[in-house]
Parts: structure tokens; sequence; C-alpha cells
């Protein structure tokens, strides 16, 4: 008894769709990307639910004939392509020709176009792999495409999708991805009958991440433009004071193509090299052009992921355009022109070698205010003087300086100790913190408004009651507007207003976190880097001899929330081996 056999068509098509269409996301990635292929210069998403119920996509592209409507939902059928030839110099974003027929296998879907010089437009009404109808109807130019009951046949998919709100999130995503990309074209969101957001179309990328991250995040953008033999390298970078708790503010375009890559990504983290510490993410829109022939976009059904003929070499041009742009532009503006900043800037421009030099002199003469570094250490020392009797550094230990206004450098009775100052504080802090968040709440003067993204916006919905729980009174101003109006008292009086933002953004950026447990530790994390003393900050011997006493009262003197170390030792043994000595 033969035990290989052949798999039915229909299982075969819902295998194949799984590869494509993996949540009510991928439906609406995929939508859009043929909209924009069609020339739209307007694209509409109605959304239902988490997108399982409904999801409409309407544009005023191109449209179809009816002979063509009639195969666009066959399997590999396509107009982007002709052969295997064409998919090297593809410009296209859909070539494959499964988006629509792995849609049709998992959904129940109705497809409207009209083409601009036709009498009548097309309906056609598929569910699974069976046409229900197709016939005349009016329609104005373009493509309105309805997809209901998404995964209906295939159970299983649905039961691991994520809560609605995640859900829509990961929809927003996808949509404010393709609008950075596509700054020509205007975009809208509505969810249940209500608008969520409307992108309209752009002079530029900056105007469009006004509409997207808003003015405060644009504020903190500088302006990457460089080109070479291999790529040409446009879009914003981030000052490095600036920086978030995940790469959500991370978006990458290839010829147009929104793409996750690794490459990329490390380019990224070279071109600001140590400007940025561990666990910090700057946020960045870059669009590179290149040759079609250097790309093979053809790696994964879901056209997200790239790979280079070059990549050493084109992750190099990255990191000298963002070395080159982080060099040219004010990192530490100068606040009050910080604020009367206009919001449109240029999407090209030189500096020349004296703006340069005046830039740099401006950054080296940067001082973190004293007064803040010792709010900082006081804070942190007063909870210890409550909580423990020991307040003496250990007489073994001797400070003897600090270098570069970042390392602390202290003998001990056998060698000695370098301490980095951010970690050492973020570790106190973080103790204190997670032992303290529930204790009290105080409240704000002047309520804090949050600035958020359209994603932050739908999950902050779902994160309000256990932020709550932990000392952040958020309270709604309108649909989508939100301010703070407490927060947990261990933060103390806050000078810089923006922590409290900072905070929320960056737990908000991690996504999902499926506990209480989870939120607490993200909260304190947070909380405790954007108060801890800073790297660049001069301290006096006192208070220098304070936070090393401070750090060896704290559970684990030895690493930061985020797992770097805060201590590394040089005992006398290592140093003699160093200089070769018996």
């Amino acid at each position: 008894m033969k035990r290989i056999h052949l798999l039915d068509e229909a299982t075969i098509n819902k295998i194949a769709a799984g590869e494509v269409i993996e949540r009510p996301a991928s439906v609406v990635k995929e939508l859009i990307e043929n909209s924009i292929d069609a020339g739209a210069t307007d694209i509409k998403i109605e959304v239902k639910g988490s997108g399982i119920q409904s999801i409409q996509v309407t544009d005023n592209g191109c449209g179809m004939s009816k002979d063509d409507v009639s195969m666009a939902f066959l399997k590999h059928a396509t107009s982007k392509i002709n052969n295997a030839r064409d998919i090297e110099k593809v410009m296209t974003l859909g070539f494959r020709g499964e988006a629509l027929s792995s849609i049709t296998a998992v959904a129940r879907v109705q497809i409207i176009t009209c083409r601009e010089n036709d009498l009548a437009g097309t309906r056609l009404v598929i569910h699974g792999p069976d046409v229900v109808s197709i016939s005349d109807i009016g329609a104005a130019k373009g493509t309105c495409i309805l997809v209901k009951d998404l995964f209906y046949n295939t159970p299983a998919r649905r039961k691991f999708l994520k809560k609605e709100k995640t859900e829509l999130a990961l929809i927003v995503d996808n949509i404010t991805k393709n609008a950075l990309g596509h700054n020509n074209i205007s975009f809208s969101l509505s969810h249940d009958g209500r608008e969520l957001f409307s992108f309209p179309a752009s002079g530029g990328i900056f105007d469009t991440i006004v509409h997207v991250y808003g003015p405060k995040t644009a504020r903190e953008l500088i302006p990457v433009n460089n080109k070479t033999d291999l790529v040409q390298i446009t879009g914003y970078i981030s000052r490095p004071g600036y920086t978030r708790g995940g790469k959500d503010h991370q978006v990458f375009f290839i010829n147009g193509r929104v793409v996750s890559s690794k490459a990329i990504s490390d380019a990224l983290r070279l071109g600001y090299y140590t400007m940025i510490p561990g666990g910090r993410y700057p946020v960045a829109v870059l669009k590179i052009s290149m040759d079609t022939m250097e790309i093979d976009v053809n790696v994964h059904p879901t056209k997200q992921q790239v790979r280079f003929s070059h990549e050493l070499a084109v992750k190099e041009c990255i990191a000298d355009a963002l070395r080159f742009a982080l060099a040219s532009h004010e990192l530490i503006p100068n606040k009050k022109k910080q604020d009367q900043m206009v919001l449109s800037q240029p999407e090209t421009g030189e500096q020349g070698p004296d703006k340069e030099l005046i830039i740099r002199e401006e950054q080296s003469g940067f001082k973190v205010p004293p007064t803040d570094t010792n709010r900082r250490l006081k804070r942190t020392e007063r909870y210890l003087l409550k909580t423990t009797e020991q307040c003496e550094i250990s007489s073994d230990i001797q400070i003897l300086g600090q270098v570069d206004k970042v390392y602390i450098i202290a003998s001990t009775g056998d060698g000695f100790i370098i301490i980095d100052q951010h970690a050492a504080h973020e570790r106190i802090l973080y103790d204190q913190v997670e032992g303290s968040l529930r204790k009290g709440t105080q409240e704000l003067i002047t309520p804090i408004n949050l600035e958020l993204s359209s994603k932050e916006k739908v999950l902050i919905k779902e994160y309000i009651p256990f932020l709550e729980t932990f000392g952040f009174i958020i309270s709604k101003f309108g649909p989508d507007s939100f301010a703070v109006t407490s927060i947990p008292t261990i933060l103390g009086k806050l000078e810089d207003l923006t922590v409290v933002h900072d905070i929320i953004s960056d737990i908000i950026s991690q996504g999902r976190i499926k506990d209480e447990t989870g939120i607490a530790r993200e909260v304190s994390r947070s909380a405790a880097c954007r108060g801890a003393i800073k790297a660049g900050a001069a301290l006096s011997n006192e208070q220098m001899k304070s936070l090393i006493t401070q750090l060896y009262l704290s559970k684990n003197p030895h690493t930061c929330p985020h797992g770097r170390p805060t201590i590394v030792a040089f005992s006398r043994n290592y140093l003699d081996k160093m200089f070769k000595r018996k």
C-alpha cells in the first residue's frame, strides 16, 4: 500500500496561502501594494473587528478589464512580469501572482473594478476556490476589494491570532510604513466605521513624518542624503539623544519596497557607533535606491526580505551616509531654536566645512547641568538611608578619578575597577523603582499631553489599566488624545516632563506584554534608564563616592537592568600578566 500521495488542490492552496497571508495585516499589505502598483493616488482602508470580520481597500488606480479580473485570482497570474528574467529588474511591489489567490483561498472576496474609459465596471464574487458570480456594474475608476470572514475555512489559523487591538496595531503599522514610503499617495484608515487617521499626499517624506510620528519626533530628526556608485540614500534619522526602547520607528525602503533587513539595521548601528547606549534605538526612515540587478527580492513569498549581491559594500555605504549626516548637523540644538523650528525641511542640502567646524565646537561645549546630576544621585541616596544602615564606602576602595565623564576609576585592595556611571546608577534606580512602583502616586500640577504615533494610539488603550496599577493615571481627551495626570511617587520631582512620555512610549513599543510582571519590569527599566545620571556628566569626588556606595548596596551591583556590565575589575595578577611580570 502506497504511503506517499499527492495532496488535493484545495489543501495545496491553503498551505500556500499560509506563507503569504499570516494575519489580517498581511491582507492589508498585499492589497495596498497592488493599489500602489496600479498607480493609485488615494487609498482608503476600512476594517471591522481586527480584520477578521472584513477588510476593504478602495483605490483610484487604473482598474482592470473583465477578462483581467477573471484571471487575477488564479495562482501565479500577474501583469508585472512575463518570465524569470524579469524578476532581476522588477520595480513593482508585487510580481509573484500569489497575493490574490492566497487571499481567496482563506476568505470570501468581492472585487469591483473599472478602467477610466470603460462604460461599466466588473463585479466578481469568489468564496475560497469557487467563483460565485461575475457581472457588470456601475463603478468609478479604480478598484475596491472586500475581504470577509478571513480564515473561515482554516480555524486553526484564527486561533493563533492575537487580541483585536494588537492585530489592529499591526494593520496601522503596515499602513503608516507605506505612507512614509509613498508620499505622493494619501492613505486613510477607518475601524468599525470611525476614522482612525488620514495621511494626505505630501510634498516630501518630512511632511509625512510629521503626520505619522508627530511634530515632537520630527523636530529631533536630521536629513540624510548621500549617493555612491552603488546606492543612493535619502531620509531622516534622529539625533543621538532621541532614541526609543524598540525598533518600531525604524523603516527601511529599497526601491520603494518596505523591507526587513539585518544588513541595514547593522549599518544603522555602525553609523551611530557609541553615540547611543545598548538597548536604545534611533528613529530612522531611510529610502535606498539601487540597481535592481544588485538585489534579490524573490527571497520570501511576503517579499519583505531582500538579499544583496555586495552586502558588505552596501552596509558600509549606508553607515558612511549616516556618519556624514551626524557629523554635519547640530546634534544638541539650542532649545529656543528647536521650539521655533518650522516643520518643513528640504529633501537635500549640503553642509560646508565651515559649518561642520562650528557644529563640532558647539558639541564640545555641552555639559550636563551639575544640579541635575546632584538631584538624581541625592534621590536614590535618600531612599537607601531609609532602607539600610550601611552608608559608608568600603575602605578598600579609593576613588582615583573620572575618564571622559563616563567612567569612574577606583583602586581596590588588589587592583582597580572601572565603573560605567550611567549603568551603575541605572541598576540602583531600577532596584528602587521595582520595589516602590505600587507604593504611591503623585498628581501633576500640569497634565502631560502624550504625542503618540498612530500605532501607539491603538495600543495604549490596552495598556492603560496596567499602567494605572503602577501609578500612571492616564486620562482620555477626545477620541485619540491622552494626558498623564499622575505618576509614581518614586519618580520624584520631574524637571523634564518628557521623561514620562518616553517611559510610556518605550513600554508600548515593546508590543504585547503577556502579564503584569512583564509590565512592571518594563516600567522599572524605562524609569531607571530615564532617571539615571547621564554619561557625559562631570562628577565630584563626593558624588563618585556616593554612587559607588549605593551600587554596592544594590541587589545585583554587577549588571544594569539591560544586562550590560556596571563594573569591570582588573586584579593585580591580571595586571602583572599584562606587563609580563613574574
